[in-house]
């Protein structure tokens, strides 16, 4: 006989049962969502999910597939998309104003309590705004949709205070015995892997045979910086060294850094910010490099995004954006441990069991 009875198949009514009170809340998330953009004088939108270029980021990979039009040839290959972030640009460009979008999207490869590789994503972006203004812009929706105190994993955060403002630049020197990452930037903001292991020696870290610098960096940020943040309340890290702000610009008052933000709640990361990057020639180079890394590191990917390069060079507007996985404040609203307890239809169809 086996150890334990199979578990009930999606369909079954049991299974939607125990989701239900989740699922309810999630449902009032989104109303809450739409109400509180919509009195802030933001414009829901839709962009396209299938689209020619899935997104920029070096790590993410995507879904592929091939468009056969409906007459005539001219087959081609399509993506869906991993963010909407550079199709609401263009609309930026277009004179959209501020705008939101709670925007299905897909990563291949990302599945965990935390990751689905079809999700749900709430972006906004405000024409104008600086980047300070969107972290109090951030704290006043984050309060406005989760109770007063939220708890994940044992980890309990009160909301009620005011949010604290972290650069990496402290975060590494508090939590790496002084470590100086911005010191380890090259001239023109890139990083230098001898740096960096010098400098993690000096304060007692080996550094691993062949590692880069992005390599060391996430290695020392994923173990000794991101468990102290968003615990008793929530953490907006900010300042990004220049190689991890792809799409941010950088810091007037240090070129080494960037003007990007990620926001930790009950130790999970939520957000992901910018200050926009509106210049079109600079962010060309950055394309280029990261589609030659990309290749170099998975021997795959896509194309530059001609047609988002194109509006910049139209002109976009100053702004500052961000990105919030909608499906992770659902679980903190809900008070639940797994994305899959916010979902519908919570088991997703290639899950084992």
């Amino acid at each position: 006989m086996p150890d334990r009875a199979p578990p009930y198949p999606e369909w079954h009514p049991a299974r939607l049962a125990a989701r239900l009170p989740a699922l309810r809340r999630r449902a009032a998330l989104l109303a809450q969502t739409r109400a509180f953009f919509t009195a802030r004088g933001y414009t829901e939108i839709e962009t396209p999910a299938l689209v020619p270029v899935p997104g920029m980021e070096v790590h993410l990979s995507g879904f592929r597939t091939t468009f056969r039009p409906l007459l005539g040839e001219g087959e081609r290959p399509l993506w869906l998309r991993t963010s909407p972030e550079l199709a609401i640009k263009r609309l930026l460009v277009a004179g959209a104003g501020p705008v939101f979008e709670i925007a299905r999207v897909w990563r291949n490869g990302e599945v965990s309590p935390r990751h689905g590789p079809e999700f749900t994503m709430l972006e906004w972006y405000r024409p104008g705004a600086s980047l300070d203004a969107l972290m109090d812009e951030t704290e006043a929706f984050v309060r406005a949709s989760l109770p007063p105190v939220v708890t994940h994993a044992g980890v309990e955060t009160n909301l009620l205070g005011p949010f604290e403002r972290l650069t990496v630049a402290a975060a590494f020197a508090r939590d790496c015995n002084g470590l100086d990452i911005l010191a380890t930037l090259g001239e023109a903001g890139e990083g230098d892997a001898a740096a960096l292991h010098e400098a993690a020696r000096r304060v007692g870290f080996a550094p691993r045979d062949g590692e880069g610098w992005e390599d060391l960096f996430f290695r020392l940020l994923l173990e000794r910086v991101e468990p102290r943040l968003g615990l008793e309340r929530p953490t907006f890290l900010t300042h990004w060294p220049a190689p991890q702000a792809a799409l941010a610009r950088r810091d007037p008052g240090d070129p080494r850094a960037a003007l990007r933000f990620e926001l930790f709640v009950a130790g999970i990361e939520l957000a992901n910010a910018f200050d926009e990057l509106t210049d079109a020639e600079e962010q060309a180079i950055r394309f280029a490099r990261d589609v030659t890394e990309r290749q170099r590191l998975y021997g795959e990917g896509w194309p530059v995004d001609e047609d988002f390069l194109a509006a910049l060079r139209h002109g976009m507007p100053a702004a500052a954006g961000i990105a919030m996985g909608f499906d992770r404040l659902a679980m903190l609203a809900a008070g639940v441990e797994s994305i899959e307890d916010t979902l519908w239809l919570g088991r997703w169809p290639y899950s084992e069991g």
